[in-house]
């Protein structure tokens, strides 16, 4: 993949270690092209992680907030792990492909520190194995994905359901796991191959798309699009110092379950006492764009920090996402954002800002 982005002249940044792109034309243009057609995404950099043996599920049970005993293979389930404290060690997708194989997707930055976590509590006859080097991930987001990827596979695509997934899928000259998921807030698909497969892989899905409107797609795009779909980023919206729950994914919170899943008891008396912070949309009265870090303020005191912010490409609003005090998270409720050491004026807004 990096010889084609060079071959491109595509922009790349750092980013933990991977150089990535962050865009192939524009932000705006390939933003758009996901909400109206589709995008082709290389997301090579988020980390796989194999739970097998007899003991799988009981030491998932015990490692995720979800409810894992749930899963039905071929199905995926969204998570968190957790601290003692309550605090997030990691939000990710768990693959149930088999009665004790499972396969977690998380993310890249805090790969090797999530392996490290999951060996330290392992216990019974399980086997913790990084599979991030053999496997790289593909990403087809938007209205149009199914059709796209239906020209190049004989599997009827519309037989995968949300959340759902097939292994062993031929796609052009590769075969995946593929698995109706995504980052964006638009249906599509991701596919898992073999490293060696994905750069014909991704020729042949550009080649099949091109007709459909597709374009390739870089990271700064998938932020925008995530941030629309109100979808979490790890080290914004989640860390160690907010919880599942503070930032608006207790539903990925099982507190109901039996086993004593690691933070149980800190996001069970959150969930039924509320959190004294949670994370708001907010929107720009006053011209400016809430940036990450920027203070929230409210009756002269500082109640909260923004998360997240930019300017919506689909509404065409300054807006951001911020985790503030219980007492303004209202809709409605006026605020001020400190942006370049000017108060601008703001408010709380319902999220997601965008949803099909």
């Amino acid at each position: 993949m990096y010889s084609f982005y060079k071959d491109h002249g595509v922009k790349l940044v750092d980013f933990v270690g991977w150089l990535l792109p962050v865009q192939f034309t524009s932000i705006k243009e390939e933003h758009e092209a996901v909400r109206t057609n589709a995008g082709l995404f290389d997301v090579s950099h988020m980390g796989e992680i194999s739970v097998t043996g007899s003991g799988a599920l009981d030491f998932l049970q015990k490692m995720m907030t979800n409810d894992v005993s749930k899963l039905k293979s071929g199905a995926a389930l969204y998570t968190a792990m957790c601290y003692e404290d309550g605090g997030t060690v990691d939000d990710l997708i768990v693959y149930k492909r088999g009665e004790e194989d499972y396969l977690l997707v998380v993310n890249a930055a805090n790969t090797d520190s999530d392996v490290d976590w999951l060996s330290s509590h392992r216990s019974g006859d399980v086997t913790i194995e990084n599979r991030s080097d053999d496997i790289a991930q593909l990403a087809v987001q938007g209205p149009k994905a199914e059709q796209i990827l239906q020209t190049l596979t004989s599997t009827d695509l519309s037989q995968i359901p949300f959340f759902k997934f097939k292994d062993e899928v031929p796609i052009a000259s590769a075969t995946v796991i593929i698995s109706r998921t995504g980052y964006t807030g638009e249906d599509g698909f991701e596919l898992y191959c073999a490293w060696q497969e994905a750069p014909r892989l991704w020729e042949a899905i550009l080649d099949a798309g091109r007709a459909f409107g597709l374009v390739p797609c870089g990271l700064g795009a998938r932020d925008t699009l995530r941030f629309e779909a109100t979808l979490p980023l790890y080290g914004q919206e989640l860390s160690a110092d907010i919880t599942p729950v503070e930032a608006g994914i207790g539903f990925a919170v099982k507190t109901d379950k039996t086993v004593e899943f690691i933070g149980k008891e800190v996001l069970k008396n959150q969930k039924e006492q509320g959190p004294s912070r949670k994370l708001v949309g907010i929107e720009m009265l006053e011209r400016g764009i809430p940036r990450t870090g920027y203070r929230v303020v409210a009756n002269g005191e500082v109640i909260g920090k923004v998360t997240s912010g930019t300017q919506s490409p689909t509404l065409k609003k300054n807006v951001g996402l911020a985790i503030v005090d219980h007492r303004y998270t209202t809709i409605g409720t006026d605020v001020t954002v400190e942006v370049r050491g000017k108060c601008l004026k703001a408010k709380v807004v319902k999220t997601p800002f965008y949803k099909r």
